[in-house]
């Protein structure tokens, strides 16, 4: 069926030590282990990939639009709000991005209202804690399989 790339931005590397009541105990490899993991039950190739770096993220999805990927479940941290270069990226490939937000983005500060991905983005869900992301890879392969 094709592969999704699962995608972390800057800080989602610190998941279970940073600020847990806010982004929950589980480490970043217990996430990708588990989508990957369900991935595998539906036929589908799971990859991960986070960086720290926004020409890092740039380059991933620029990769995604040549290589076999058929979606991307990005949650780009706090490039949400601010990086234009990464919203450029995602309208220029033709991969379909969920952008996915572990917090209720909406109920913290007033800066991390406002997303200048989620114009470019498919979807966008907040607030579900890591679900978020499983919420996302069944979004993506209804996509995928229409």
């Amino acid at each position: 069926m094709g592969k999704i790339l699962l995608l972390n931005g800057p800080n989602l590397n610190l998941l279970g030590k940073r600020e847990p009541g806010v982004y929950g105990t589980k480490t970043l490899k217990h996430l990708e282990a588990e989508i990957i993991e369900l991935g595998s039950a539906h036929n589908t190739e799971v990859c991960c990939c986070q960086s720290n770096h926004e020409g890092e993220l740039i380059d991933r999805l620029h990769l995604a639009n040549e290589d076999d990927t058929k979606g991307i479940i990005f949650n780009p941290g706090a490039f949400t709000h601010y990086s234009y270069a990464i919203r450029d990226a995602i309208a220029g490939i033709q991969v379909p991005v969920i952008e996915v937000h572990i917090s209720n983005v909406h109920a913290r500060e007033e800066f991390r209202h406002t997303s200048v991905i989620a114009p470019v983005a498919h979807g966008q869900i907040v607030g579900l804690g890591l679900k978020g992301y499983e919420l996302a890879f069944f979004a993506l392969i209804d996509l995928i399989t229409v």
